[in-house]
């Protein structure tokens, strides 16, 4: 998929968290988005997926303003694990056929093969370790067949042999020439998959640089 965002701004109240913002990506490029807490990873994410309302001619994906777009095809979403109701009882079967209404098909299977999630496919969610409750987000994510995919912290209070296994996932994404856009704390995880580093600061300005980089 095609990205592009051109003079992106955004506030909360007097706060400005983007300001002016540009980059754009192909079809299989890799964006790592960094920055400390606080300087608009997660609100960038949020604006790409019309969680909040920015102007017109601001962000276009495959060549169409997103404000055009009714509904946002072919892109995946895996948030913080800190949006996610816990309290509410569903096992990991319920919550992936929910996301994916044509039920178990080759597709689905393959999914939840690629992904090892037989082991704990009827297990409840609130059982699940961090990496094994990524590896769930990252499948529905998935189900929606997405040209582009958005994750937003994927390895906070994920051990090292999820970690390593989420590599993998991304690293087979990118090869299929799915747009991958990950923000992170951790470059260091992602520094062979970046194709681009987008460094966000305290003050709303970026830096939007080739392969991987580190903030001070």
């Amino acid at each position: 998929m095609r990205v592009i965002v051109d003079k992106l701004s955004f506030a909360y109240d007097d706060k400005i968290v983007l300001n002016n913002l540009s980059f754009s990506l192909v079809s299989g490029d890799f964006l790592s988005v960094i920055g400390r807490n606080g300087t608009g990873k997660s609100t960038l994410a949020k604006c790409m997926l019309k969680l909040l309302k920015i102007p017109d001619k601001k962000i276009f994906l495959d060549d169409v303003d997103i404000n055009k777009l009714k509904k946002l095809f072919n892109i995946g979403y895996v948030p913080q694990k800190s949006e996610f109701n816990y309290e509410f009882p569903i096992s990991v079967k319920e919550l992936l056929l929910c996301a994916y209404p044509k039920r178990k098909d080759a597709f689905f299977t393959q999914i939840i093969n690629d992904l090892d999630l037989n082991v704990i496919y009827n297990d409840n969610i609130n059982n699940l370790s961090g990496g094994q409750l990524q590896r769930v987000f990252i499948a529905r994510a998935l189900l929606c067949n997405p040209k582009m995919l958005v994750l937003d912290e994927p390895t906070v209070g994920v051990d090292q042999e999820n970690i390593e296994a989420m590599y993998k996932i991304l690293s087979k994404l990118k090869s299929e020439g799915i747009t991958i856009i990950l923000i992170t704390h951790d470059p260091v995880f992602c520094k062979d998959l970046s194709t681009y580093t987008l460094i966000l600061d305290d003050l709303g300005f970026f830096s939007f640089e080739k392969g991987c980089k580190t903030y001070d």
